[in-house]
């Protein structure tokens, strides 16, 4: 009994506002809702450029601190990942606790959807880790405020395909700063996590004749996926020491962290996956000292929420492939000021996505 009266005065004193990813964040709103059990957190990180929009993660956090953790990073990511793409929103993101394969249901979504609408268009959510656009459909019964639903239905469809022709763009300028060309044709490239969106590299850079290793905890889709792009499998996490020229962490983040930064061998850093440094300023001056080409991830992995973002200003599928293409031009400035200012990559990209957000802060401010 007194161990439980420790711990609960131990939570208690573990302030939100105190999270290490607290960054100055807007709104938190936590969800409950006892008859569905949904159990949510929405995080708005800024609005300064816009209404922030981004994608609702389903997932089986260990924690509810680990789940409030997840929703300030990635919420932050989405303020400089559409700042830097030069859109007018601002950084949002979800996280709904719980095994979207076992938990998920149209009730829950509905009641989730009713919690976004609560917020009047302060946040606008999409699809992700977990999530399909059938959901975004269901929620889309009871708000306005959410993208990413059916084509069949006025919307955009599912952004995966969108996002994975961004990483490319965003690793064959990674390849022609580094190899000085940008083709990937011989290059050994190791796709960590092969979900919608890393299935959707790996043949993007299979057809450009790249030699693709992948590594993913499902097996079965490993097995699949190696008899239809004629890939490399490796199991395990024991990946990072692999003889290779290009990583793409395509599943979750903080994978260049203490234990695996001085194991990798890979020469450029380009991947869909969210935060992929666990410590920004740390883990980036790291690469930069080993020479390691990092793109950053919230530049590269962007063109899902320039897909979604069609919904809001409707512009068609030119406009979102010439936008999305356009994140090798950016990315390849990123790695030109990087080495002029000598920062990281990742303050780089930083600093004009903080220098947009400031600018227009002033202008609402005069």
């Amino acid at each position: 009994m007194t161990s439980q009266i420790i711990d609960a005065a131990a939570i208690k004193n573990d302030p939100v506002f105190g999270q290490l990813s607290f960054d100055g964040h807007e709104q938190i709103v936590f969800c409950n809702d006892e008859d569905t059990g949904l159990k949510a957190i929405i995080g708005i990180h800024n609005t300064v450029l816009g209404p922030a929009l981004g994608g609702t993660r389903m997932w089986s956090y260990k924690t509810e601190w680990d789940a409030l953790n997840d929703v300030l990073r990635l919420s932050r990511g989405m303020t400089y990942k559409s700042a830097i793409t030069g859109l007018n929103l601002g950084g949002g993101k979800a996280v709904i606790i719980g095994d979207a394969k076992t938990q998920k249901n149209d009730d829950l979504m509905r009641r989730f959807g009713e919690f976004v609408h609560s917020l009047s268009g302060k946040y606008i959510t999409a699809e992700d880790v977990g999530m399909e656009t059938r959901d975004m459909d269901v929620i889309r019964e009871v708000t306005p405020h959410v993208t990413g639903i059916s084509e069949s239905i006025g919307g955009s469809g599912n952004p995966s395909p969108v996002t994975a022709y961004g990483v490319y763009m965003g690793m064959k300028a990674a390849a022609q700063y580094k190899f000085g060309t940008d083709k990937l044709e011989g290059k050994k490239v190791l796709v960590q996590g092969v979900g919608h969106v890393g299935e959707t590299l790996v043949k993007h850079i299979t057809d450009e004749g790249a030699q693709v290793i992948i590594n993913d905890i499902n097996e079965v889709r490993l097995e699949e996926l190696s008899k239809k792009y004629n890939a490399n499998v490796v199991l395990g996490n024991d990946i990072y020491g692999l003889d290779i020229d290009i990583y793409a962490p395509c599943a979750l983040g903080a994978t260049i962290n203490d234990h695996t930064i001085n194991q990798l061998n890979a020469k450029v850093i380009a991947g869909a996956a969210n935060n992929q440094l666990a410590n920004e300023v740390k883990h980036g001056k790291l690469l930069q000292e080993r020479g390691i080409a990092y793109a950053p991830d919230f530049l590269i992995n962007a063109g899902g929420i320039i897909n979604v973002y069609a919904e809001l200003e409707g512009y068609g599928k030119d406009e979102i492939k010439k936008k999305t293409e356009n994140i090798y031009n950016t990315t390849l400035e990123i790695f030109n000021l990087s080495e002029q200012e000598n920062i990281t990559t990742h303050r780089a990209a930083f600093n004009i996505a903080q220098n947009r957000i400031d600018t227009r802060k002033k202008e609402k401010n005069s």
